[in-house]
């Protein structure tokens, strides 16, 4: 092999084509080259310099497509991606052997010639009009430019793919101006070390590294001579000299490189004859990328993270902007997922379900005051065979996830946090009647919701006179919609917009951030809105840490490929409720897991925690969402051809539901995960209230809920009490005011019990 030297790049353009003006021979020469010079076109050499120098030279340089991996918060890897199937690598990391073989059968004299070698391109010359074949003339700089043109070209079915590989004079011609370019910047190390880490290599392999590890399972620093023969033989035609699909055809030209070797004195005669007499023996390893391949159960978590790079304006203004992020690759996406609490939930969903159910049990935990997601999980494997799905349940459809579930009786710690930040105490009663009328209401845009009948709990419970922890504990239904309607309906709205649970109606079915918009009838309270255990374990994770709310985030730390890191999405933490509601709300929720609420059976055994069970009607989704204060989760199962396929009289993992209520069947799964995922964690305990004392009984009304009385109250005279009947305790002081000061909250005759549009009752009708 010759001493390495630049060469001359034919020193200048116009010094070249006055030489090759000198003669016919040379007129040919460049003929052949495509340059418009002589006869042809009836151009002097002058004219045909200045018409050459006239073409641009600033080449761009690609940045590689490589792969791109994502990491767990211990460094993990999760699962990688490519659009491309490479891994650059610098040229002291690819074998010498193999850059030889490639020298040598391409373009041997590389070492020796600039952009253009008039030896080489005379030969071909020569040789094809004797022959009529058509032998290549470029050089491996010329080649790199085509590859660079067709690598910015994307698609090979696209218009500039066509338009990179076109077979015309003036894409010749630009091809070596660009080529001279570069002999004038760039040394032959560097050429020779871009062109080995673009070229395509057959089976979807780009760059020798891809190769190598493709072809025989080494990195390109360990490929031997006989490997480095057939990856230099399959640059000039991938598919017909594929070792594994036309092994004949690929140890043919296997063995031309080797001849070639020999003959220019890389390798002996003997060497060459020695690594022709064996057969090409492959170890075939087909890369595995997306996140199909992510480890067990972090599929869905990966598809998460997936397309919040796709969608968050933060990692590009565009869409198109992100896509060309994502397919360049090189990226290095550091996130949230801990392994143990993955782990965790994974294991409890799997020790209560079967992936063959009819049923899907989906889970996430969110940690509160950053509101990282530490897991996420579901009952079915991430996949598209049986008993798989692709659709991530903990992802809304904006996010290419499914379309949330209601919620049922979780939704009551939001109209909880409304009514203890309006100052309603939680000693603050409601004779909570066994039926009654949804009262009247007026949405956030001023639509009034008529009183209609349907209220009503689960049971035939007469409770009477109860507080606020009383009735979260039992979930009871008629107390919190009768709260809702004294609070004011777009006053509990706008709680929920300030935990993140979507946006007020407007014309636009999408908002900008992609959340739907919040569906504003008196069953709001009970749960009738869709939403993620993503998002419900964010809003009890708000509740964990005193109110401090934090957007969900999935992703801690981005580089590119150049290891520039990118901006991430705002975590936005900031108070949406003041620490005084929070462990009001809290202390509710406590009842919910104490002895005498409906999750007492959830209860954890050394930690402080706080948690709601809620059921929809006909059983379509039942739900546990519960806390500490380093962990919030929510467990939710469904049958996800609901509502023709609801969970009464379901069979999971073989054991038979009468009813598949929140305490009972995610429950269950909420209590072993959360106890895995904090074993070893300190007690720090939640912040709670005084609970109050349980308010004195009368007679109450089983037929109508009588709890209007938010207007004209400041004596505790509950407005308008005529057609509700006697309502015992429904009377309260106005909103903004104190209650609670009397035993029965106040004296009234129950209001106007005329509530609103049972609407969608299909909500949380029980909070079992």
């Amino acid at each position: 092999m010759a001493a390495n030297g630049s060469g001359s790049p034919l020193h200048k353009v116009g010094l070249g084509v006055r030489l090759i003006g000198a003669s016919v021979l040379a007129g040919a020469i460049v003929a052949g080259l495509g340059i418009p010079a002589v006869g042809a076109i009836g151009l002097s050499a002058k004219s045909a310099s200045n018409d050459f120098n006239s073409i641009p030279d600033d080449l761009t340089l690609p940045t590689l497509a490589q792969s791109s991996t994502i990491y767990d918060d211990k460094g993990n890897v999760i699962a990688t991606f490519y659009p491309q199937d490479r891994t650059s690598v610098p040229l002291n990391k690819i074998a010498p052997i193999m850059q030889d073989a490639l020298i040598d059968i391409e373009d041997h004299r590389y070492y020796q010639h600039g952009a253009i070698d008039l030896e080489g391109t005379l030969r071909a010359l020569v040789n094809n009009s004797s022959s009529g074949a058509t032998q290549g003339g470029s050089t491996l700089t010329q080649q790199y430019v085509k590859n660079v043109f067709v690598n910015n070209a994307g698609d090979a079915n696209s218009a500039g793919f066509a338009q990179a590989t076109r077979q015309t004079t003036g894409r010749k011609i630009q091809e070596l101006r660009y080529a001279i370019k570069l002999e004038e910047t760039l040394s032959k190390q560097q050429i020779l070390d871009d062109y080995l880490n673009i070229t395509y290599f057959g089976e979807k392999a780009y760059g020798i590294e891809a190769a190598a590890e493709l072809y025989f399972s080494v990195h390109a620093s360990q490929l031997t001579l006989p490997q480095a023969a057939v990856l230099a033989g399959l640059e000039q035609e991938p598919s017909a000299y594929d070792p594994i699909a036309n092994p004949a055809a690929a140890t043919t030209r296997r063995n031309e490189v080797l001849t070639a070797m020999a003959t220019y004195g890389t390798i002996t005669q003997a060497q060459a004859a020695q690594a022709e007499a064996q057969p090409i023996k492959l170890k075939v390893t087909y890369p595995k990328a997306g996140c199909i391949t992510a480890r067990a159960g972090e599929g869905f978590f990966c598809d998460y993270v997936t397309q919040q790079i796709l969608d968050d304006p933060a990692f590009g203004a565009t869409t198109a902007a992100r896509q060309e992020l994502w397919n360049q690759g090189g990226l290095k996406i550091y996130t949230t997922l801990d392994p143990t609490d993955q782990e965790a939930t994974a294991k409890a969903i799997a020790s209560h379900t079967n992936p063959a159910d009819s049923v899907v049990a989906v889970s996430a935990m969110v940690q509160p005051g950053t509101g990282k997601i530490l897991a996420m999980a579901q009952s079915r494997p991430y996949g598209a065979g049986t008993n798989q799905t692709e659709i991530n349940y903990n992802a809304p459809a904006t996010e290419d996830g499914g379309e949330g579930f209601q919620t049922g009786s979780v939704f009551k710690a939001i109209t909880a946090a409304t009514a203890l930040s309006q100052g309603y105490g939680l000693d603050h009663t409601i004779n909570a009647v066994v039926s009654g009328d949804y009262p009247a209401m007026t949405d956030c845009n001023g639509n009034p919701q008529p009183a209609v009948p349907g209220m009503e709990n689960d049971s035939d419970t007469k409770y009477g006179n109860i507080n606020m922890v009383q009735a979260m504990a039992g979930s009871v239904n008629t107390y919190f919609v009768p709260l809702e309607a004294q609070v004011g309906l777009c006053n509990v709205v706008k709680m929920a917009q300030a935990f993140g649970l979507g946006y007020q109606a407007a014309p636009d079915p999408k908002s900008p951030n992609g959340l739907a918009p919040i569906e504003q009838v008196q069953t709001l309270t009970l749960g009738v809105n869709t939403y993620t255990p993503v998002q419900m374990a964010n809003v009890y994770a708000t509740f964990a840490d005193d109110g401090m709310y934090c957007n969900t985030s999935a992703i801690t730390g981005v580089t590119n490929a150049q290891g520039k890191s990118l901006a991430l999405p705002s975590a936005d933490c900031h108070q949406v409720v003041t620490q005084q509601v929070a462990e009001g709300v809290n202390t509710t929720l406590k009842s919910v897991v104490s002895d005498e609420g409906t999750g007492a059976s959830d209860n954890l055994d050394n930690w402080a925690d706080a948690g709601k069970t809620g059921t929809t009607n006909n059983d379509d989704q039942a739900w546990f969402d519960g806390y500490t204060r380093q962990i919030a989760d929510a467990t939710m199962f469904t049958n996800p051809n609901y509502p023709n396929d609801s969970m009464d009289g379901v069979d999971i993992d073989g054991n038979y539901y009468a009813h598949a209520y929140g305490y009972l069947v995610p429950g269950p799964v909420w209590r072993q995960a959360m106890e895995a995922a904090m074993a070893g964690m300190p007690n720090e305990g939640l912040d709670f209230a005084s609970t109050p004392a349980a308010p004195a009984q009368t007679t109450s009304s089983t037929t109508t809920a009588g709890t209007n009385g938010t207007t004209n109250g400041t004596n505790g005279n509950g407005g308008n009490g005529g057609n509700g009947g006697n309502g015992g305790n429904g009377g309260v002081t106005p909103v903004g005011g104190v209650s609670g000061t009397t035993t029965n909250g106040g004296k009234s005759n129950g209001g106007n019990g005329n509530g609103g549009n049972g609407g969608n009752g299909n909500g949380g009708n029980n909070g079992h």
